[in-house]
């Protein structure tokens, strides 16, 4: 039995999504979900939910910027918000992953793949989410990905 996980990275007016391999070893980028205003979340969720079932993720790991202080921030509880709404949407397990570092690493990843400034902001998202999910995968123990 093969699950997925999926990793959110919660913007303003998007949400970067990745989705681990069925092993639990990689993440990748699959899109960026944008909308118009940063309430409307109808349609996002709408995206996710359809992604979860055509992924068959049974988790979902969604970065939480937390300030470098180790505050929660106005970022943050929005954030915290939209991962409750996401449960209680899916039903899934949301873990909440520390994102302090990912945008400085999506963003460093991209200079070096020499993306050019003004095409960077379509990816940043998505490879944040990457990194999120990354971290996440890593920090698990081999072969306890299924508890």
């Amino acid at each position: 039995m093969s699950m997925r996980i999926m990793g959110l990275d919660y913007g303003s007016k998007t949400v970067g999504v990745a989705i681990s391999d069925p092993l639990l070893i990689t993440a990748q980028g699959i899109e960026t979900i944008t909308r118009k205003d940063e309430n409307k979340l109808r349609k996002t969720c709408a995206r996710i939910e359809a992604l979860i079932s055509e992924y068959e993720v049974d988790r979902i790991v969604l970065g939480f910027p937390k300030l470098m202080n180790n505050d929660i921030g106005e970022r943050a509880k929005k954030t915290m918000e939209f991962g409750e709404m996401l449960t209680k949407r899916t039903g899934l397990e949301v873990v909440m992953w520390d994102e302090r570092l990912t945008t400085v690493e999506a963003e460093r990843t991209l200079i070096e793949n020499h993306i050019r400034r003004e095409n960077r902001k379509k990816y940043i998202d998505k490879i944040a989410a990457v990194f999120i999910l990354q971290g996440y995968l890593d920090s698990m123990p081999n072969g306890q990905a299924s508890d």
